[in-house]
């Protein structure tokens, strides 16, 4: 009854399955990973695509903007924290969704 009385809540979660709907696809893809490196792989891929995403980064930029930059373990987490998509040398570098 709550739910009927609140005149904000959505009658539709269609933004809520629009928003999930790349994510349910590539679990497809999933299914073909050879090995738990593999798996492990792709999940982090995913996150950083998802992440770029969020902070409405344009993928491409940010990804290669990664790779130019190779993160490893043997980083430092001030080198690390120089990175993540919410970094503002990263916001003016990557900037501009796709």
């Amino acid at each position: 009854m709550t739910y009927l009385e609140d005149g904000r809540c959505s009658f539709s979660n269609n933004l809520s399955e629009n928003a999930i709907r790349p994510f349910t696809v590539g679990r497809r893809n999933w299914l073909f990973s050879d090995s738990p490196k593999g798996a492990d792989a792709s999940a982090m891929f995913y996150t950083m695509v998802e992440m770029a995403k969020a902070h409405n980064l344009n993928i491409y930029k940010y990804l290669n903007y990664l790779l130019e930059r190779l993160p490893g373990t043997a980083m430092a987490d001030e080198e690390l924290a120089k990175l993540v998509p919410w970094n503002e040398t990263v916001q003016t570098t990557c900037s501009g969704a796709m």
